[in-house]
């Protein structure tokens, strides 16, 4: 009922297909898409530096959408996250490599790919829940990173792998400036498609299995068929999150897709909000600028004069990955339900229409 008390007067839903629209009112509408033109802009205005974490923000963020929509929408959990994205960049590097296939079509073809061995990990998943599944998927990161190790065909084992630059009609899109337009046009569409799903038959059906299965086994969904499906949908996200990954550094090793990677994908869905579209951009966000943030206060406290103490020097070098961890548990405390709900308990007590989206 909170949301209803939102709409500015005179904004009544008279269908089904009003009421399930993607924006909520027409304040929403318009303000995405004068963010999008705004940020087409960005190349121009910001430097490098800023570009560069506009990029990073776009490509996990899209893996983050698809751990949310398997984590925060149909309740399962996944400790694999970062093997699949892993997995997405080496794919779409192979099939670059191996095959001469376009590195435009490389990335979908990725994402397919990782769906593939998503789902085929995930088959497990449909029979178990809570504990068992967290170790089952615990078990796919492990396995998944020994075959990146081992298959020199695929990944180019302890080399690593060359990833070329995303190139389209003749035009290569090797410079941040160039590439940014790729991310940020990945990065919409998967976001809308997101948005879409969940307004979908599925995605209902999603929600459905993660509020209370058995009403939903009696209701008619079948369980096996829309858990199995949103490891799919979760690992394709992540294999296209990867493939951008990929192609925008150039070169991919295994060492960078680690249990870590995986925790720190789960943070970020933590923060935002489980089960929040946008609360997925405003974790992975959150989680960008946190290190930055605390880079910029550590060369503050180095300035200073008790900042230079032996002591204090070999703390600041763990500050970052220790503030990481005290974030999380502050928001499993204090926030459990993310930045998107806080956002939306500020909008609730203001109550006026410019706030309003």
């Amino acid at each position: 009922m909170s949301s209803l008390t939102m709409r500015p007067c005179g904004d009544f839903r008279t269908s089904y297909k009003q009421d399930n629209t993607i924006f909520e009112t027409k304040t929403i509408r318009w303000v995405t898409i004068f963010t999008i033109i705004a940020l087409c802009f960005a190349p121009l205005v910001v430097d490098g530096y800023f570009i560069t974490l506009l990029i990073q923000i776009s490509y996990l963020g899209i893996a983050a959408l698809g751990l949310n929509i398997l984590v925060g929408y149909t309740g399962q959990i996944s400790l694999g996250h970062g093997a699949f994205f892993g997995f997405g960049a080496f794919a779409s590097a192979w099939l670059n490599t191996s095959f001469n296939i376009p590195v435009f079509l490389c990335i979908p073809l990725a994402g397919f790919l990782t769906m593939g061995v998503g789902m085929m990990f995930g088959a497990p998943a449909a029979r178990i829940k809570g504990l068992y599944l967290a170790i089952a998927t615990l078990a796919s990161q492990f396995i998944i990173e020994d075959f990146f190790a081992r298959a020199d065909w695929f990944s180019g084992g302890s080399s690593g792998s060359m990833a070329e630059p995303v190139s389209l009609f003749g035009f290569a899109f090797d410079t941040d400036q160039s590439f940014y337009y790729v991310a940020l046009f990945s990065l919409v569409f998967m976001f809308i498609w997101g948005c879409n799903l969940m307004r979908s038959r599925d995605g209902r059906a999603f929600v459905a299995v993660r509020d209370h299965y058995l009403s939903a086994e009696i209701m008619g969904v079948k369980l096996n068929k829309y858990r199995l499906l949103s490891f799919g949908i979760s690992s394709f996200y992540a294999g296209i999150g990867g493939a951008l990954y990929a192609h925008y550094l150039g070169y991919v090793s295994a060492e960078g897709f680690t249990i870590m990677m995986s925790i720190q994908f789960l943070a970020m869905i933590i923060i935002g909000g489980l089960g929040s579209i946008k609360g997925t951009l405003m974790g992975v966000i959150f989680m960008v600028f946190l290190p930055e943030v605390l880079e910029s206060g550590v060369g503050v406290m180095k300035m200073t004069d008790w900042g230079n103490i032996p002591m204090v020097v070999d703390g600041l070098a763990y500050i970052k990955e220790m503030a990481i961890g005290l974030v999380i548990i502050g928001f499993l405390i204090f926030e459990p339900e993310g930045l998107a709900h806080r956002w939306a308990q500020i909008k609730n007590y203001w109550k006026f229409y410019p706030f309003a989206y």
